[in-house]
């Protein structure tokens, strides 16, 4: 029943293609496309403390450069709203963090996170740092350290299996679903990271990991262009020291707002 359910949505899929490609000619150029809203995810929190530093924790840096960043964008650009996934130390299945998303009608997905490695917190040369920008990539899904890391947020939640049982790479409808999104907001997401990366390393001189595309479920889900930034290693002190600082986060707030207003202007909004 699969295999034919799976051949009905494929056919369903190619007469749609083909009916718009012979409608498109005729249909006028639309462009009531307004950028309204941005939704700030401050990853982790609650029982799920995220990864660790020497003395913080990144559920609580995460909190305090998405507050600073809302307050940021509520100033700086008045015509977008912004709406925070979570606004205290408080546990967010990664399923309603998407949820919150959908149902504000979201333009853009900012996760906010921090980076961590295998090599502990102490201090040493050469230990990893940098940002690093992450776009959904459904392909990827059993391949990166990075998915595989944030994605262990699901074990906290009391009805994991269930929330996430239909997230099936092998199902052949899943993967149509997923990719119909994937190519919609592919190119939109990674116009942004791209942005991103141009201020966190051309501004404010930070080194980077770039822009890469990854399975991470939170991301997945969000029906919007969305991005997840590491926005530094936290088991490396001296990126502690910057992540929890005021300048640090005021610097990577203000390297977030110039992307956006770049972006904007990319998309024409």
């Amino acid at each position: 029943m699969r295999y034919i359910a799976f051949l009905g949505m494929i056919v369903l899929v190619f007469w749609f293609q083909n009916s718009f490609a012979q409608q498109k000619d005729t249909i006028p150029a639309v462009t009531t496309f307004k950028f309204k809203t941005v939704i700030i995810d401050a990853g982790h929190g609650g029982k799920d403390a995220g990864a660790r530093g020497s003395h913080s924790f990144e559920k609580n840096v995460t909190l305090s450069i998405a507050l600073k960043l809302k307050a940021a964008l509520d100033t700086a650009i008045t015509d977008v709203k912004s709406i925070l996934t979570r606004t205290d130390d408080t546990f967010i299945p990664l399923n309603q963090r998407s949820a919150i998303a959908n149902q504000n009608h979201g333009n853009l997905f900012i996760s906010i996170h921090c980076n961590s490695s295998p090599e502990g917190t102490a201090a040493r040369a050469h230990k990893q740092k940098g940002v690093l920008l992450l776009v959904y990539g459904f392909h990827r899904l059993k391949e990166q350290e990075e998915a595989v890391r944030e994605n262990a947020s699901i074990f906290q939640e009391k009805d994991y299996k269930q929330n996430y049982e239909s997230y099936d790479e092998s199902d052949p409808s899943n993967l149509i679903v997923l990719n119909a999104y994937i190519q919609k907001y592919r190119k939109q997401s990674i116009r942004f990271g791209d942005l991103l990366d141009d201020e966190f390393t051309g501004v404010d001189g930070r080194e980077s990991n770039g822009v890469k595309e990854q399975g991470v479920l939170v991301l997945a889900h969000s029906a919007m262009p969305a991005v997840l930034i590491e926005t530094g290693f936290i088991n490396n002190p001296e990126e502690e020291e910057y992540l929890n600082s005021d300048e640090g986060q005021h610097q990577i707030v203000m390297s977030i707002i110039r992307a956006l207003r770049n972006y904007r202007k990319a998309i024409g909004s």
